[in-house]
């Protein structure tokens, strides 16, 4: 059975319990080493693989994450969707600890993180005005709903680089920008999804409220972690129920992402450059 289905679990969710018949496969790819090894299994019926992207332990800081290989990885595997687990931080008073949000939207605070396969002679500019797959997030948003979370329906995810937390100057400034939650994750991901023509959708687990809440001075580290540990219980009955949903056939346009997105002329690809990605753009570069 191919396994056409990727879930990524972040802070809290280094596992799915629910995944049967289950073998780690290690994938080599030309940027290193992954997060560690993707844990085949099944799920709902389907074959799937699950990488817990901070490592076994939670070893990896958000900017140590070699996302270019996780997502690699995945696209050997035969992956065309992934499922994101976030822990966040609410910017909003109505997005509550334990809450769910599906956003739409993501705003970057990162500081040169390494976003795109392409380079080294090989130049492609993807579409990204829309930089979660709609299809992909409904079935998330239904399932969480399903399983009986609280969930909220798009919004915007600011991506800030940490690994510490905001300051109150920058918790108050994303407020007043109509932001909506904050994590550290997310944005490298769906960048990397969509030039490899990998749909991606985010369940953002909201752990806290962010440091602007006049609440926040009484939040312990023993409040965040009981949140993780239950928003973790549910994002796996989420998970789980959306990979029962998932169609067999694509009709979004994340699939052809990559049609008019490359500019070099083939032959002017270098032949390393070439073979590395060729399981990325092998279908339009021979």
């Amino acid at each position: 059975m191919n396994v056409h289905i990727g879930i990524i679990g972040g802070s809290g969710l280094y596992d799915m319990a629910e995944l049967t018949a289950r073998e780690e496969k290690i994938v080599g790819t030309p940027f290193g080493d992954p997060s560690g090894p993707y844990v085949i299994g099944t799920l709902r019926g389907k074959r799937v693989a699950f990488l817990a992207r901070h490592g076994v332990g939670h070893r990896i800081l958000p900017t140590e994450i070699n996302f270019r290989a996780n997502i690699y990885g995945f696209k050997v595997l035969g992956v065309e969707r992934i499922l994101s687990a976030s822990a966040v931080g609410s910017l909003k008073e109505e997005y509550k600890p334990l809450d769910i949000l599906v956003p739409d939207q993501f705003f970057d605070r990162t500081k040169g993180r390494i976003s795109t396969f392409f380079g080294r002679g090989l130049v492609a500019h993807i579409a990204f005005a829309h930089p979660l797959c709609g299809d992909l997030s409904a079935i998330a948003a239904d399932s969480a709903q399903k399983v009986g979370a609280t969930v909220h329906r798009g919004g915007t995810y600011v991506n800030m680089e940490g690994p510490q937390f905001s300051t109150l100057a920058e918790s108050k400034l994303y407020r007043s920008w109509g932001m909506d939650v904050i994590g550290m994750t997310n944005l490298q991901e769906a960048k990397l999804a969509r030039e490899a023509e990998i749909c991606y959708a985010t369940l953002a687990l909201v752990t806290d409220y962010d440091c602007w809440h006049p609440d926040h001075d009484s939040v312990t580290v023993e409040m965040i972690i009981g949140n993780l540990m239950q928003n973790a219980k549910t994002a796996q009955q989420a998970i789980a129920e959306a990979v029962g949903r998932i169609p067999a056939t694509r009709t979004c346009g994340c699939k052809d992402a990559l049609a008019t997105a490359i500019i070099t002329r083939p032959e002017a690809v270098p032949a390393q450059t070439k073979k590395d990605l060729a399981p990325i753009v092998g279908k339009y570069i021979k």
